[in-house]
């Protein structure tokens, strides 16, 4: 009878099933998060959204270096968004603020005064915005495409290595966010703003940023500062730090390049008022941990990427 054809030999009746769910889950990654607020989506429910991306990617499609470039974008994309959600209330956020522990740390730190204080009073007398300013600035813009432009190159050169390597820089990311999320931290910079600091710290990459970019800094300032209150632990640093890991398993060259990266950039983000120093020693920290959990988390990667596989299997019959 017409209508009623079998399936292919070998073929599962769960493969359109399993490509359709996956695809639905790799839209609502993107869809969720961008409606949240409009449609009062519960924050669970979108951090559930954010997660299923990168595993529905893994489904979809076989695996290639293009595949595995999306799925830490999407890991990226998770964390952009997550990282933000706590800040949509902020009236709630601030009731959980921290504000004088990291204070008093960098005062014990900094023998008495705060290591931003110490570091901005010793380059006074170049002036505003001095090249040093603007230089350092600069690094700290850097961030933002760093640590992924170390990723791209261990793709291009080890696809293998990016996966492990992917894992870790993704691992850093995600628990800074739930770090964030659990124990909100003002910056320096903020804490001086609002009168908590004996000795005002300038935030001096908006100085440069100012004259630096003209008009549109307001604009970049507000794409990029979604949740003022994400400082403890710095991902900037930590990041910056994992990126030089990587590279300098693969290459000493390029590892060299990674960690004269992230000293200057751990020097900016004290100076510029941007984190305190305690900020960069809890994201040294957070390395560490997870490079030392790596043999633990390994064999639980290694069981979810062998069940994905099966999942893609079932997906492309």
């Amino acid at each position: 009878m017409l209508g009623n054809r079998s399936a292919p030999k070998g073929s599962s009746p769960w493969g359109p099933l399993v490509k359709g769910a996956a695809a639905a889950a790799l839209v609502a990654a993107f869809a969720v998060p961008l409606m949240r607020k409009k449609r009062r989506i519960p924050p669970a429910v979108t951090t559930a959204a954010l997660a299923a991306g990168p595993p529905a990617l893994a489904v979809i499609g076989p695996r290639t270096r293009l595949r595995d470039a999306g799925m830490y974008a999407l890991q990226m994309w998770m964390f952009v968004m997550g990282h933000e959600l706590p800040y949509d209330d902020p009236e709630a956020l601030r009731s959980r603020l921290r504000v004088g522990y990291p204070i008093r740390v960098d005062r014990a730190l900094g023998g008495g005064e705060l290591p931003n204080v110490r570091l901005q009073n010793a380059l006074a007398g170049l002036g505003r915005r001095n090249v040093v300013d603007r230089f350092l600035s600069w690094i700290h813009w850097a961030w933002f495409f760093e640590p992924h432009a170390a990723l791209a190159w261990i793709l291009a050169r080890d696809q293998e290595q990016f996966a492990r390597s992917a894992r870790q820089m993704s691992g850093v990311y995600d628990l800074g966010c739930v770090v964030y999320a659990a124990v909100p931290t003002a910056p320096p910079w903020w804490a001086s703003e609002e009168g908590h600091t004996d000795a005002k710290v300038r935030r001096i990459m908006v100085e440069v940023g100012e004259e630096e970019w003209g008009r549109a800094w307001p604009v970049l300032y507000d794409a990029l500062g979604g949740n003022p209150w994400a400082a403890m632990p710095s991902l900037h640093f930590a990041t910056s730090l994992m990126a030089a890991l990587l590279l300098a398993e693969l290459d000493p060259r390029a590892g060299a390049i990674g960690w004269a990266y992230a000293g200057t950039l751990g020097f900016a983000l004290v100076y510029l008022g941007e984190h305190y120093l305690v900020d960069l020693l809890a994201g040294a920290a957070l390395v560490i941990a997870i490079r030392r959990g790596e043999r633990y988390v390994g064999p639980a990667a290694q069981a979810v990427s062998r069940a994905l596989q099966r999942l893609e299997r079932i997906a492309a019959e």
